[in-house]
């Protein structure tokens, strides 16, 4: 069915505003997908501050050229989908590689980080990479870890003390 021109003007007026608002874009291959699991995708990346768009190839090329990202049409052959990361830049292509690797039919085909297009290796590789929590956490921890030890070695050498003197005693 074809799309009137008013429509594809809402469409690019939406991907517009998108891409304005946008930290990272992933693009995903949705080929041969269920309606029920782009469903689910859908409901996992509203949780992380993300929106997933599908749209023609030549109306994304438009608006995507008009902003001055480096986009290739031709180099995609199936069905393609847009998600937007508002807020982290990492969790959108990180619950999409989650998803594609328990549904087959779900791929990254690369994106755009930092307004720079990324290939499918390096958006797997970026998605692959901990989260902020997860980096502050172990960044505590290696922090916390000399003083934990320390404090360790000064109770063993005061139990230490006390087993000789007790030792003695007996």
């Amino acid at each position: 069915m074809a799309v009137s021109k008013i429509k594809k003007q809402e469409i690019i007026e939406g991907l517009r505003e998108n891409i304005a608002k946008q930290k990272a874009i992933v693009l995903v291959g949705i080929t041969g997908l269920k309606v029920k699991d782009l469903s689910v995708l859908r409901k996992k990346l509203k949780g992380v501050d993300a929106k997933i768009q599908v749209v023609k190839k030549t109306l994304a090329s438009l608006v995507l050229k008009e902003k001055n990202f480096n986009f290739n049409e031709e180099q995609f052959k199936e069905e393609i989908a847009f998600v937007f990361g508002f807020g982290d830049e990492v969790l959108p292509a990180k619950t999409v590689y989650q998803l594609s690797l328990e549904k087959n039919k779900v791929k990254i085909l690369g994106g755009f980080f930092e307004n720079q297009f990324k290939s499918k290796e390096e958006m797997i590789l970026l998605a692959q990479l901990p989260t902020r929590e997860e980096l502050l956490a172990k960044l505590v921890g290696s922090i916390a870890s000399p003083i934990s030890n320390f404090v360790y070695a000064l109770q063993y050498n005061l139990k230490g003390l006390v087993y000789l003197l007790s030792s003695i005693n007996k």
